[in-house]
C-alpha cells in the first residue's frame, strides 16, 4: 500500500497500518477511474468498429455471417469474464485490490495491442479469426477481474454516507470509456474514407488505447490500498462466514444485473450497429449521436448516486425496471435513418440505464462480506454480464435476421422485470459500514 499522504496509524488485531486521508482517497479514486475509463474504452472500441472488423477478420463472401461472427467473438469475450472475476477476485481478496487493478490494466492493453497489429483474413485466412478470438478472450478474462475489483475498491474507499455518489464514478468510467471509443470512431470515420477505415483505420483505436494505458498504469501504482481490506486482513480470527447469506446475495445480484446489463449493452454496444446496418444511417452520424447520448447519461450518474444516498438503493432500482419495461419497444421503434432519432432514443434509454448503473458498486459491495466481496462480485456480476450482456448484441442481430425483431425488445423487458423482482427482495443497505456487511 502507498504510504504517501496517509494519516496516523490505525491498529487492528494488534497490527498497525497507515490510514489513508480523504485527500489520498480522492487521488486513489481518480487513478482508479482513469484506468477504468481506458479499460472500457479498449473494450468498447471492438463494438464500435464491429462492421469493419467483420470485413477484415472473417470471410466476407457472406456479410451477415461475418457480422454475426464478429458479434459472437464479442460474446465469447464476455464468457471469459466470470472466470476472470473468480480468479482475480480471489487474488484481490487475498493480495489486495491495488495489485489486481494494475495487473488487469496490463492484460487489457496487451490485448488491444495484439488486435491493433494482427494480420487480416485476406493474408492469413482463418488464423486471423483465431488470433482475434484469443485476444478478446484474454481481454474478457482481465475485464472480469477489473470490473469486480473496481466496484469493490471504490465502494470500500468511499465515505459510508456518500458511497452511492462515489460508486457512481465506476459507471461514469463505463459510459466515459464507451463515449471516448465512439468519439474516436466518429473522428476516424469522418477523416478517413470508407475504404481507408476498412483497410487500416479501424486499427487506430486499439493501438491508441494500448499506449494510453501506460499513463493509467503510472497513476495506479500510487493508489492507496483499501482500508477496509487492510483492516480485515489484520484480524487474527475473523468471524465465521455466513455462507447461506452469501449464496442468496449471489443469486439476487445475478438476477438484479440481468436486465441492467442487457439494456446497457443493447443501447451502447449494439444500437449504432443497428442504425447503420438496418436503418441505413451514416456511420459517422450514428457514432456521434451515440457519443452525445452517452455523455447525457453520464451527467446523470452522480445525481442518481447522490439520490440513492438519501432515499436508498431499492426504490431507484425498481424505478429503472418499471421505466425500461414500459419504454423499450417505443424507443427502439423511434430509430430511423435520421440521426436525431437515434440521439433522442439513446439519450432517454441510457438516462434510464444510468439509474441502476450509478448504484451497482455500492449495492453489490454492501451485500457481501469483505473476505469474499471481490470474488463474490466477480462471479455474480460477470456471470450475469456474460450471459445477458455479452450476448445482447448477437441476439439482437440474430432476431432481426430471423424476422423477429420485437423478440429482442421482449427479451430485455423480461430481464428488466427480473431485475425489479430481485431488488424488491434485497435488503436496503444505504449508509452501512462495509466492515459490518
Amino acid at each position: 500500500m502507498s504510504n504517501a499522504q496517509t494519516g496516523p496509524g490505525a491498529a487492528t488485531g494488534g497490527r498497525t497500518h497507515p490510514t489513508p486521508t480523504l485527500r489520498s482517497k480522492r487521488k486513489s479514486l481518480l487513478a482508479s477511474t482513469i484506468g477504468n475509463v481506458l479499460e472500457w474504452y479498449e473494450w468498447s472500441a471492438y463494438a464500435v468498429f464491429a462492421p469493419f472488423i467483420a470485413t477484415a477478420m472473417f470471410n466476407t463472401s457472406d456479410r451477415v455471417s461475418a457480422l454475426l461472427s464478429t458479434l459472437a467473438v464479442f460474446a465469447v469475450g464476455f464468457l471469459m469474464r466470470p472466470l476472470g472475476g473468480i480468479v482475480f477476485g480471489r487474488v484481490a481478496d487475498s493480495r489486495g485490490r491495488k495489485f489486481v487493478l494494475v495487473t488487469t490494466m496490463l492484460m487489457t492493453a496487451g490485448g488491444s495491442l495484439v488486435i491493433g497489429f494482427m494480420p487480416t483474413y485476406a493474408s492469413v485466412g482463418a488464423w486471423a479469426s483465431l488470433i482475434l478470438l484469443l485476444a478478446r478472450m484474454a481481454q474478457g478474462f482481465a475485464h472480469g477481474g477489473e470490473s469486480a475489483t473496481a466496484n469493490t475498491y471504490v465502494a470500500e474507499i468511499a465515505p459510508n454516507e456518500r458511497r452511492g455518489l462515489w460508486g457512481s464514478i465506476v459507471f461514469v468510467a463505463i459510459f466515459g470509456g464507451s463515449a471516448v471509443a465512439y468519439s474516436v470512431g466518429g473522428v476516424v470515420t469522418s477523416v478517413l474514407s470508407d475504404s481507408e477505415v476498412a483497410q487500416w483505420g479501424w486499427r487506430i483505436p486499439f493501438v491508441l488505447g494500448a499506449f494510453l494505458a501506460l499513463a493509467a498504469l503510472y497513476l495506479r501504482r500510487s493508489m492507496d490500498e483499501s482500508e477496509v481490506f487492510s483492516d480485515q486482513k489484520s484480524v487474527d480470527e475473523p468471524p465465521p462466514l455466513p455462507r447461506k447469506q452469501v449464496v442468496r446475495s449471489i443469486l439476487l445480484v445475478i438476477t438484479m444485473t440481468s436486465g441492467i446489463t442487457a439494456a446497457h449493452y443493447t443501447w451502447t454496444s449494439y444500437v449504432s450497429t443497428y442504425a447503420i446496418a438496418q436503418k441505413g444511417m451514416d456511420a459517422g452520424v450514428a457514432y456521434w449521436c451515440s457519443v452525445a447520448a452517452q455523455c447525457i447519461a453520464l451527467i446523470t450518474l452522480p445525481l442518481w448516486g447522490r439520490l440513492s444516498d438519501r432515499i436508498g438503493r431499492r426504490p431507484l432500482m425498481i424505478t429503472f425496471a418499471v421505466l425500461m419495461v414500459g419504454l423499450q419497444i417505443p424507443l427502439t421503434q423511434m430509430i430511423a435513418s435520421a440521426g436525431w432519432t437515434l440521439l433522442v432514443a439513446s439519450s432517454l434509454a441510457l438516462a434510464i440505464v444510468a439509474i441502476p448503473g450509478a448504484l451497482l458498486s455500492a449495492t453489490m459491495s454492501e451485500n457481501f462480506p469483505t473476505r469474499v466481496r471481490t470474488q463474490a462480485i466477480g462471479f455474480s456480476y460477470s456471470v450475469s454480464v456474460a450471459v445477458f450482456g455479452g450476448t445482447a448484441p448477437y441476439l439482437n442481430q440474430l432476431f432481426i435476421e430471423l424476422g423477429a425483431a420485437r423478440l429482442s425488445s421482449l427479451y430485455i423487458m423480461l430481464l428488466c422485470s427480473f431485475t425489479g423482482i430481485a431488488c424488491y427482495l434485497m435488503r436496503e443497505t444505504k449508509g452501512i459500514h462495509l466492515k459490518d456487511a
